[in-house]
């Protein structure tokens, strides 16, 4: 690590992505059987440092309050003997996982005998920029080392001790087995203008990926020099068609709002069929209500149900994080495709639906990278897709959308074998 000291802000940057590209070129070589020990042996010491861990964690929860954290924001920065568990736990599921690289994604044979392999390759130097999540830190070390690529971490202040930890630990035990020491680093300063810097540093870095408040990811998006993944926010929506089985409507739309609020794949909008909204609304309203959730309706939505506020256009564009939901009543199936289409962030949209049709129209029509089908909104999550840690959503429709794990943060090459061939 330089000595920040003395060195300018974008001399430390600079050298820092340089060392990550230097890294990145012995990463692409680092047997699978290396990146699994690392990721085994950072399991079984985070375990071992939990006592560590959990004091670093409380100085950055007492911070929170400094940074002006809501309840949500500071949930999401808390770690207990649960989440580390999950934190070893999700760096076992990376490690068992097959290795992308060198994967033969096509091969053909030419008629003059060319051979033609399509290769997986990794990305290179992934800048990845997220706020407040320990978890997350130990998550993007994994995806990014196991998928052949360094990676530079800007965690944000709130979680500075927490991620320092973790990444000291995953460096110590990097080195150990063999990987390049600045495969990994985390950046040691806190002022903005790095962001700045290393988002100009296209020669070194591959990828940028923020992952955090949209405020944070529009200012990455615009002056990247580099390819960005992304999404902006989650403004998800869960569609109760007039098909909808009752029970199925309301257990889906609980967890998906309720579940857990704070997060980008929890519903933010109930859009509802008018043949179904008087007799349903009264009861998934009320035990929204009961789990203190405020809801804001169309004028249908505030003449079923009392308690419910007027809500305004942008309301209905909001990605709240907060106990507050908005409400539409639509006369059909597309009226509620044209509602998602238009206010949703492409993000995660649901429908409750026992009609087969319905389902198959919703799934083709929504714009969205990705619709569930009689299934709440929480599942759009790497973890639950089966891809291990992910590293982010994209609502991107270029290289990767969606949950973006191992495959996600790699290229290609076509290797052409030959025997003498020229081109006539």
């Amino acid at each position: 690590m330089a000595v920040v000291e003395k060195l300018n802000l974008e001399e430390y940057c600079l050298e820092t992505a340089q060392r990550a590209k230097r890294a990145s070129v012995a990463m692409a070589l680092v047997p699978s059987d290396v990146k699994n020990a690392w990721l085994l042996e950072a399991a079984r010491r985070l375990r071992a440092s939990h006592a560590e861990l959990l004091q670093a964690n409380q100085a950055d929860i007492a911070a929170a309050p400094g940074y002006g954290l809501t309840d949500a924001q500071t949930d999401r920065l808390r770690l207990d003997a649960e989440r580390i568990e999950g934190i070893a736990v999700g760096l076992e599921e990376v490690a068992a996982l097959p290795d992308p690289i060198g994967e033969t994604i096509e091969e053909t044979v030419r008629p003059n005998g060319l051979e033609i392999a399509k290769l997986r390759v990794p990305l290179g130097v992934v800048f990845f920029i997220y706020e407040s999540r320990p978890n997350v830190t130990a998550d993007a070390a994994a995806i990014c080392l196991k998928s052949g690529n360094a990676v530079i971490l800007r965690g944000g202040k709130e979680a500075a001790h927490s991620s320092r930890v973790i990444v000291d630990l995953l460096t110590e035990v990097a080195v150990e087995k063999g990987l390049p020491a600045d495969a990994l680093q985390l950046v040691s300063v806190a002022e903005r203008a790095a962001v700045g810097h290393f988002l100009k540093q296209s020669d070194c870095i591959d990828l940028a990926i923020p992952r955090g408040g949209e405020a944070l990811i529009r200012r990455v998006a615009e002056e990247a020099t580099m390819p960005v993944l992304k999404h902006f926010f989650g403004n998800c929506h869960v569609y109760v068609d007039a098909s909808a089985d009752p029970d199925v409507a309301q257990r889906v739309t609980i967890n998906s709002k309720c579940q857990r609020i704070g997060v980008c794949n929890a519903c933010e909008s109930l859009v509802i069929h008018a043949d179904v909204a008087a007799e349903l609304l009264p009861q998934l309203g009320q035990r929204l209500i009961e789990q203190g959730v405020e809801i804001r309706g169309d004028d249908q939505t505030c003449k079923i149900l009392n308690e419910a506020k007027p809500a305004t256009e942008q309301d209905y564009f909001d990605e709240y994080l907060a106990p507050i939901i908005s409400v539409k009543v639509v006369a059909s199936i597309e009226a509620a495709i044209q509602h998602i289409n238009h206010y949703g962030s492409h993000h995660t949209d649901a429908i409750i639906a026992a009609d087969e049709s319905a389902c198959r129209q919703f799934a083709a029509e929504v714009d969205s990278a990705a619709v569930m089908i009689n299934a709440s909104t929480r599942f759009n999550d790497g973890a639950m897709f089966g891809l291990g840690a992910e590293i982010g959503i994209s609502t991107d429709k270029f290289h990767a959308r969606g949950p973006c794990g191992l495959k996600e943060l790699t290229s290609y090459k076509y290797v052409v074998s030959g025997s003498g061939q020229i081109r006539e």
